[in-house]
């Protein structure tokens, strides 16, 4: 069986990632991350999309990695006490406060190491997938297709038998909107219940206390007016109703085109 190894963190995109190769017949080895987030909650997400594989018969092995003891002496609103996780429109300035830096770069090398010792040891290739888009480009430079391309090739410069591990972004070139709309197809393909999966995700940077999604964070917005894209409600629960929700959303990207065209 194709075997993907690919990082889970409990998120929309990269639940929406293990939906798609599920549906195309991988057997999955899933990473999570504790970083130090604030919003941590993503976690328990993740164990709960694993549960939910699981009981549907899918093996999936799901490994929870701490690097928060490193992570968090670095300069990002997502890890800093100190630090207000920024609200408004995903494109603006002050979202780059939420920049981890060198977070993925990180996050890759470790998928790369287990990927390939994974490879070596069966001897069969393996696959490393990633959930980035090009939504997230505008802010995060290593979302950007140049930054895997680079850090491929150095991967691939500095490992022995690196021809057994394939890197692939499915999403690179896409949204949230598109990430959606194939998980509609990855959910109806595996008989699985598309707002069942999307209930068991977090994209909210600063959900409250009881794990409610603000709606107000950058990441918050990208995903509701993907969302109301596919002309779907969001399952997951906000700390306001739907409505009020979706109404914020769209007029702060109303304000944002305004203001790019102003």
């Amino acid at each position: 069986m194709k075997h993907v190894v690919l990082a889970l963190s409990g998120g929309m995109d990269s639940t929406c990632l293990l939906m798609h190769y599920l549906a195309n017949g991988y057997q999955a080895t899933c990473i999570s991350y504790v970083y130090g987030q604030k919003h941590a909650i993503e976690i328990e997400k993740a164990k709960e999309t694993i549960e939910l594989c699981r009981k549907n018969l899918h093996i999936i092995n799901h490994h929870i990695v701490d690097l928060s003891p490193a992570m968090k002496l670095f300069d990002s609103a997502l890890t800093s006490d100190d630090q207000e996780i920024p609200t408004g429109h995903y494109e603006e300035e002050q979202m780059k406060l939420t920049v981890v830096p060198n977070r993925n770069a990180i996050f890759a090398s470790i998928l790369y190491g287990f990927a390939l010792s994974k490879a070596k040891q069966s001897g069969e290739n393996v696959v490393l997938a990633l959930g980035v888009h090009s939504g997230d480009h505008a802010i995060y430079p290593d979302c950007r297709p140049e930054f895997y391309q680079s850090l491929h090739e150095a991967f691939k410069i500095g490992n022995w038998d690196h021809d057994l591990v394939e890197f692939d972004l499915p999403f690179i070139n896409g949204d949230k909107e598109t990430i959606l709309r194939d998980a509609l197809d990855s959910t109806t393909k595996l008989g699985f219940d598309f707002d069942a999966v999307l209930t068991n995700t977090i994209t909210s940077y600063n959900p409250d206390r009881d794990g409610r999604s603000s709606g107000t964070s950058g990441s918050d917005i990208e995903r509701i007016l993907a969302f109301h894209a596919i002309g779907r409600k969001d399952p997951i629960e906000y700390v306001k109703p739907w409505k009020n929700i979706l109404s914020n959303a769209l007029a702060i990207e109303e304000k944002f085109k305004g203001d790019m065209h102003g």
